[in-house]
């Protein structure tokens, strides 16, 4: 799949060593914003910050490949990432989750409650609105229940919106040591919503709404990289 990419890559988007930098930094303060969090992050450990840093640099790839995530035939890139997200580029580490990762191909493909058919109808539908609101739509799509993948769906999911973002021109969404806190609250409220449920109807919109202002003052800041 790399090779499919870099192909036609032409030259990097994303400073791929200020995301590291950034995670290196989010890494750090985990303890202090766990004492801080309702629901504290387990890990963050290196593994996690280079295999996220893989990801980053497979959507640069896609990016300047001019992939189209969501059209017919970019559904692998998407299982890609979320690959990536688990295992990096480790070849070991790939045949330890192969069972893991074929589950996952089941689980994203074959069902009909959600999974990949609902994100690309959704995209289609929605491709020309704002930013903002889709990267966030599409966020709590991947993350509410049910959920896209098995496992690594928030990691996967800030990937894609750094696509999303990226390929329109703004600055990719990497989480800092300042923008940490409000991220991992949102995640934690999106997991917790299914996504089908009526009495959800009201609160979506508003957490949608919330997001998409986030992403937004993220970008504005001009700090990331």
């Amino acid at each position: 799949m790399d090779k499919l990419v870099m192909r036609q890559a032409v030259s990097p988007r994303f400073n791929l060593q200020g995301i590291e930098q950034s995670l290196r930094g989010v890494q750090e303060q985990l303890p202090v914003l766990n004492r801080e969090m309702k629901h504290p992050r387990e890990r963050m450990d290196d593994e996690v910050v280079e295999n996220l840093v893989s990801g980053y640099a497979l959507v640069n790839q896609l990016l300047e490949a001019r992939i189209e995530l969501f059209a017919f035939g970019g559904s692998a890139y998407l299982l890609e990432l979320n690959n990536r997200v688990l295992c990096g580029r480790s070849e070991q580490r790939r045949c330890e989750y192969k069972k893991h990762i074929e589950a996952t191909n089941r689980f994203f493909y074959e069902r009909t409650d959600a999974g990949i058919h609902d994100l690309a109808e959704w995209y289609a539908l929605h491709r020309y609105g704002s930013v903002w609101h889709r990267a966030a739509n599409i966020y709590i799509r991947i993350l509410s229940e049910p959920q896209l993948f098995i496992e690594g769906n928030d990691r996967t999911g800030s990937l894609v919106m750094s696509y999303i973002l990226a390929k329109e021109g703004q600055p990719p969404f990497v989480l800092t040591a300042a923008n940490a806190k409000s991220y991992f609250e949102f995640s934690e409220q999106v997991k917790r919503l299914p996504r089908n449920n009526l009495a959800n109807l009201f609160r979506l919109p508003r957490l949608k709404a919330k997001i998409a202002c986030f992403l937004k003052d993220q970008a504005k800041t001009g700090c990331l990289p």
